[in-house]
This record gives C-alpha cells, structure tokens and sequence, in this order.
C-alpha cells in the first residue's frame, strides 16, 4: 500500500484547530493525540473537544490515546467519531477484547508500543489488531528527536506482518521529518505521524506532499 500521513494536530494553534485541521486536507488522517497527564505528563484534549472535531474535520481522525485506563475510554472515542484508535499497550489489561470492541463500533484498532515496549507479546496477536504503532520518542511531548533504536522493532513487526499475509499497517510516530523519515520507511512503516515537520512548514501541502514521496521510495 502506499505511504500514509498523518500530520499530528499536537503541533497545530489550539485557538484554532478547526482552520488548522482544513490546512492539512490533502492528508490520509489527522492524528490526535490525547493525553490525560497520568500516563504522560502532558495534558491536550479529551472527549468532548474530539466529537466536535470529528464533525469538522475533512479528514479522517486518528486518535491516539496516551491515557490511563484505556480499555474504559478508548471504546468512546470510537463512538465519538474516530476512523481509528490507538490505544498503547501499557495502558490496558485486556487488549485484544479491546481491539475487539473497537472494531466492532467500526474504528480500525490500534496498539502502541513505547520504544523500551517490545513488539513480541503482540506478533501472536496480529489478526486481532488494525495497526501497531511504533513510537520513535518518548509519548508526551512533540518535537521531539527520532530514536534510531526502535528501527529493529519496526523491521521486526514488518516482517511478522509479512509473514502473516495479513493488511496490518504499521504507524511510526515522534521525529518524524524529511531527515528521518526514509529511514521508518526502509526499516517497514508505511503510516507516518509528523507533526512540527508539517505544520512548521512554509506550505503544509508541499511538506505533506514531500513527505508522502520520500515514504514512497519505500512501500512494503
């Protein structure tokens, strides 16, 4: 399949999301990050402001929960609007009736992984998943820079992917810029999450463009 952007609206003006979410309609999704100041230290946006912004959006949302307790939340955010959720796997004690659920509400489920995270425990579990997404910083703060060492993880679950014949894509996220992300690309992702790359740019249709180009090089 081909390279999918999904620019991080953590780095957009929050006095103006909804202008900021039209600045990036030529991406695949909008990747929103929710953090709860619990399982991060950082605090964004929660439930209400996602309906409202899945009503606005033209692109399809992508909610990534960094959050406690997410096997409560995560199902109401599928209710909420978003075409998928991501919950991380050190937040839930029960993931695949999770994954299940969501599903079942109609959003593609996700599983993240923090770098220290090991992608093992999950390989087993890849029908049961619509996406894992491989962080490539700490969660918590944006601009921050790419961790080369989650590289082999990503190799790792490309090719547990692979093997399996199953479509599960496989989505990078923090650093992600022109530098890095060839990189993600060589190493199995084909779901990019960029977000001061994108809306520092001089034109966000360009960076995004750009982007999508360089990933391409690299389709799995």
């Amino acid at each position: 399949m081909s390279a999918l952007i999904n620019p991080s609206i953590l780095s957009a003006d929050f006095a103006n999301l909804e202008r900021d979410l039209g600045a990036i309609a030529t991406a695949d999704f909008a990747h929103v990050d929710v953090m709860d100041n619990h399982f991060v230290p950082n605090l964004t946006l929660g439930l209400p402001i996602f309906e409202r912004l899945a009503q606005v959006s033209p692109v399809p949302l992508d909610a990534h929960l960094m959050i406690e307790d997410a096997d409560r939340w995560a199902p109401q955010y599928a209710e909420a609007g978003a075409a998928s959720v991501t919950f991380h796997a050190e937040a839930t004690t029960a993931p695949v009736r999770l994954a299940r659920e969501l599903r079942r509400l109609g959003a593609r489920a996700g599983v993240a992984l923090r770098p220290a995270t090991p992608v093992e425990p999950f390989l087993d579990l890849l029908a049961e998943v619509d996406m894992i997404l491989v962080m490539t910083v700490e969660p918590g703060f944006g601009g921050q820079s790419f961790i080369d060492g989650t590289l082999p993880k990503i190799r790792r679950a490309r090719q547990a992917v692979s093997e399996s014949g199953l479509d599960v894509w496989i989505q990078v996220d923090g650093g992600v810029s022109r530098e890095t992300i060839e990189r993600a690309a060589e190493a199995g992702a084909n779901v990019f999450v960029a977000g001061s790359a994108v809306y520092g740019a001089e034109s966000i249709p360009d960076e995004i463009a750009a982007l999508r180009g360089l990933a391409s090089r690299h389709t799995h």
